[in-house]
């Protein structure tokens, strides 16, 4: 796919001027935007890879929880920890009767 912005420099004008006209001739032709968006363009994975890939995963989760059941590997801690109060919070009756001022 090619793309042509040409830019012919009139007279006595301002280089600055120039280089101006060129990138709204490049803006206007889409350029920058077609190659902004082709970049980080990535290949479609193939089915056949998505397959292997998928029974690849399924095999090491089998081996990894056979593993942990015939003791090899040590199962894997929980990270979430029960919130565990040190001290009673106070019941009081009325509104603000359990706050220290009050008592």
């Amino acid at each position: 796919m090619a793309i042509q912005a040409e830019v012919v420099k009139s007279g006595n004008e301002n280089p600055l001027a120039t280089i101006r006209k060129f990138s709204r001739r490049v803006q206007g032709v889409g350029l920058v935007k077609h190659l902004r968006a082709t970049r980080y363009h990535s290949r479609d994975i193939s089915k056949t890879v998505q397959k292997k890939k998928a029974l690849k995963m399924l095999k090491r989760r089998h081996d990894y929880h056979k593993a942990i059941k015939e003791g090899k590997i040590a199962e894997p801690t929980r990270r979430y920890q029960p919130r565990q109060e040190s001290t009673p919070r106070p019941t009081g009756t009325g509104l603000g009767e359990a706050t220290p001022i009050a008592r």
